[in-house]
């Protein structure tokens, strides 16, 4: 069952272009809900983003936040890759996206007249 706060999410995940990256903290603050980040990870977990850019959500420091060596996580890594994001750092301390280079930064007021009325 989708509930309002779960609509926001799943509607702000559709929107990350392609190319960037989103953090969970960033996506509960978009969607007005501030310090919520595990829900979103929740809401992602337990809906279907089958159809969804799932891969472009990280961690607010660029980690992969699957399990290591989990299937998901090496589908979101070589996501990201085919998209042309860059990582930083190595397999042994945990390669992390580049935040500075593809983090989202959407225009906050086109973000909130979706969410108007």
């Amino acid at each position: 069952m989708r509930t309002d706060h779960s609509h926001k999410i799943l509607h702000l995940v559709s929107l990350v272009p392609y190319g960037c990256v989103v953090s969970y903290g960033q996506l509960a603050d978009l969607a007005g809900l501030p310090g919520r980040a595990r829900l979103v990870g929740r809401t992602l977990r337990v809906h279907n983003t089958e159809q969804l850019p799932w891969h472009r959500v990280v961690a607010a420091n660029g980690r992969l936040s699957l399990p290591k060596g989990s299937p998901a996580l090496n589908e979101q890594r070589q996501r990201l890759i085919s998209e042309g994001v860059t990582f930083k750092g190595n397999a042994i301390t945990g390669a992390c996206v580049a935040m500075t280079k593809h983090q989202w930064q959407p225009d906050l007021g086109a973000i909130l007249m979706l969410f108007d009325g």
